[in-house]
């Protein structure tokens, strides 16, 4: 008898990959009548190593299977990603689609297995048109939380009211997933951009074709947002099925084995909560002078600290160029300043006891997991709005600034003071701080979530019962 095979279709970004794979790992893991979870990889001109990725995190697993497609002849132009990085990818993706279609075509004719359906990253929902030409069901695959789910299905509605890009951050905005008014500030910076809104738009619009959309965040965490779809009738099923994380120490060519030695030794001296680890993703690279205010602010603290400096998108700057002079020695002993750190193993430690973070969901769901609190301080995507969420809606994080921008010509010009990121650091490291114990809290749940029995783990068995029906 066959056994069930789903294709996925990840965005080919780090971020995306990692929880898209696992999320591929876990429903091999839950159900033996899914024998195969076949990943085709597209090439993204400006992620180049994504291949190299896809192919370690898979060739170890049995039952997912890669399948890395060629390279498009004519990808749109690179200066497009800094003007709209959301048209960019939706025009890479349609490109994509001549060879996609031949490639499923050719899997769902296979004779090894019966593909059941297609599990597309949310920012290829222009894919669910080749599901329907083969008679798939297509299923969203949200990398990110029900807050982005809920501004994204808010803004066709606001579309069809008002068809124009935002043109103020003052406003507010009643989005139903969502206890409080939303400022127009903290969306995605693109809704300023008529591009991009128009890209954003479309997303909203065709995720409402999906036959359903799997969530990666756990209903304990957004009880609100994850209970607001539980009870849509006129919109796809949700299947709140996360914290879906990769938890493997990740090592990098930039970190030599002996400085990470070096790293996690010298945590191991710290004493407990006590050590403040900064890092802003790999596209966070800021201003020699806000780099300037982050180490005035440091040593007003007087905190311990880990800091992942990036003066350069490729990361490859000296981590001490733009730092004030005599800022190393000054520090000698209470803080480390290196280009790349290893986050979840700093995250995983018991010494660390704050996090200033961008607010990418998988960098907040790793910080939940681990029971470390957050200062916000986002910086692209949807950053902003899972700042906003985690500080005024879930009372999870402290707040830096949650409306700063650096994602692309997008750019927040003014420095936030080293006066302002001292007050909100002394409250993250504060051991008396009611956050720290809500954070610990939630560690507990999160790991209940994806235990078995848990909620994540029955949202993911209904998504198997839905998608296999009775054919197996």
């Amino acid at each position: 008898m066959k056994k069930a095979e789903l294709i996925f279709i990840p965005l080919p970004e780090t971020g995306h990959l990692l929880s898209t794979i696992e999320f591929g790992k876990r429903l091999l893991d839950l159900d033996h009548r899914i024998s195969t979870i076949t990943i085709l990889s597209m090439k993204l001109p400006y992620a180049p190593h994504a291949d190299a990725s896809l192919a370690s995190l898979t060739s170890s697993v049995p039952g997912l299977r890669l399948i890395s497609l060629p390279e498009i002849q004519d990808p749109p132009p690179i200066k497009l990603l800094d003007t709209s990085s959301e048209t960019y990818i939706l025009d890479f993706i349609d490109l994509n689609i001549p060879t996609l279609r031949k490639t499923i075509q050719d899997l769902v004719s296979e004779d090894s297995n019966h593909v059941v359906g297609l599990v597309l990253d949310f920012f290829c929902i222009g894919l669910i048109d080749i599901g329907l030409e083969v008679n798939l069901p297509s299923y969203i695959f949200m990398t990110s939380n029900f807050g982005f789910l809920g501004f994204l299905q808010y803004l066709p509605e606001r579309h069809r009211l008002i068809s124009s890009e935002f043109s103020s951050g003052e406003e507010e905005l009643k989005i139903p997933a969502f206890t409080n008014l939303v400022p127009a500030k903290v969306l995605p910076s693109g809704v300023f951009d008529k591009l991009s809104y128009e890209s954003l738009v479309k997303i909203g619009e065709r995720l409402q074709e999906a036959k359903g959309i799997l969530v990666n965040s756990f209903t304990e965490v957004e009880p609100y947002a994850a209970e607001y779809f539980s009870r849509g009738k006129d919109y796809p099923r949700t299947y709140p099925v996360g914290p879906v994380l990769n938890l493997t120490g990740r090592t990098n060519p930039g970190l030599a084995s002996g400085q990470y030695k070096e790293m996690m030794v010298w945590l191991d001296e710290q004493p407990e909560s006590s050590v403040l680890f900064l890092c802003f993703g790999s596209m966070g690279v800021f201003s020699t002078p806000q780099i300037k205010a982050i180490a005035h602010a440091l040593e007003l603290v007087g905190v311990r600290f880990i800091w992942a400096v990036r003066t350069t998108l490729a990361g490859d700057g000296d981590p001490h160029e733009p730092l004030p002079e005599g800022f190393v020695d000054r520090t000698m002993g209470r803080g480390i300043v290196c280009s790349w750190a290893p986050q979840v193993d700093i995250l995983a430690h018991k010494a660390t006891g704050g996090f200033v973070s961008h607010c990418g969901w998988n960098s907040i769901q790793e910080s939940l997991w681990y029971g470390v609190p957050i200062a916000t301080w986002p910086m692209y995507a949807e950053q902003q709005i899972n700042a906003f969420e985690m500080v005024k809606e879930l009372g999870l994080a402290v707040e830096i600034r949650l409306d700063y921008v650096a994602d692309g010509d997008r750019v927040t010009l003014e420095i936030v003071s080293a006066n302002e990121i001292a007050t909100a650091i002394r409250s993250l490291m504060d051991s008396d701080n009611l956050i720290r114990k809500k954070i610990k809290e939630i560690s507990i749940v999160a790991k209940k979530a994806v235990s078995d029995g848990g909620s994540s783990i029955v949202a993911t068995r209904d998504f198997i019962k839905d998608i296999l029906g009775d054919h197996f």
